[in-house]
């Protein structure tokens, strides 16, 4: 039974639409313009941006009195309040769990928010365990945290792939760690030049059909 070892946002998760959701929302309630949502969106960089960081930026742009940490519990709170299971992700990670694949979650992030995400989507009840960033102390693309997820699961790394979207943390961190790997493409193209997936896809549902076809 090998591992599969999953990235959360923007691969099992939808991260963009929940993101853009809350902003439009929080936007109209401090009566900023529709349009600002652009800044918004370039401001937090696709989730690379630090939170602590986004709220500093909107209080700056908006002059806003609310405290940073408020803003950044805002951050959190919102983002899970809008996301949802894709229930052909679910029926995508069943799959794989009936063809005798383990499926673990190796997210970067904070923990009350990637938690409250697997958990209150019932993302929980489709994977083995769940490792996340803050918790382990270590970070993709570093070949620990991936080694620290075979630990939990208490299975071995060899004959593990890896599925997700960000070149640098799941595809060269599988590269790393010496593991075959599948990317997310979300309508980009490779450019790295260090090292490549072993497959290219352009959802979790191909990803993991990939990962059965060998």
């Amino acid at each position: 039974m090998p591992l599969l070892l999953l990235d959360l946002d923007n691969t099992l998760l939808d991260r963009d639409g929940p993101f853009r959701a809350w902003g439009e929302r929080f936007l109209d309630s401090i009566g900023a313009p529709p349009t600002d949502i652009d800044w918004l969106l370039s401001v937090d960089a696709d989730g690379l941006t630090d939170r602590w960081d986004v709220a500093d930026a909107i209080r700056d742009r908006y002059g806003l009195r609310i405290p940073s940490i408020d803003l950044v519990e805002e951050l959190h709170d919102g983002v899970v309040g809008f996301t949802r299971l894709d229930p052909l992700v679910a029926c995508a990670l069943r799959i794989a769990d009936d063809a005798g694949w383990v499926p673990v979650v190796v997210t970067n992030g904070t923990s009350r928010q990637q938690d409250a995400k697997i958990r209150r989507t019932g993302l929980d009840r489709y994977v083995a365990d769940w490792v996340i960033s803050e918790e382990a102390g270590v970070s993709k693309p570093n070949p620990r945290i991936f080694a620290l997820a075979a630990q939990r699961a208490r299975m071995p790394l060899r004959g593990a792939w890896v599925i997700g979207d960000s070149p640098e943390a799941d595809i060269g961190g599988a590269t790393a760690v010496g593991l075959p790997s599948v990317w997310l493409h979300r309508g980009r193209r490779w450019s790295d030049t260090r090292f490549a997936p072993t497959r290219t896809v352009d959802g979790l549902i191909a990803a993991v059909a990939a990962v059965l076809a060998g």
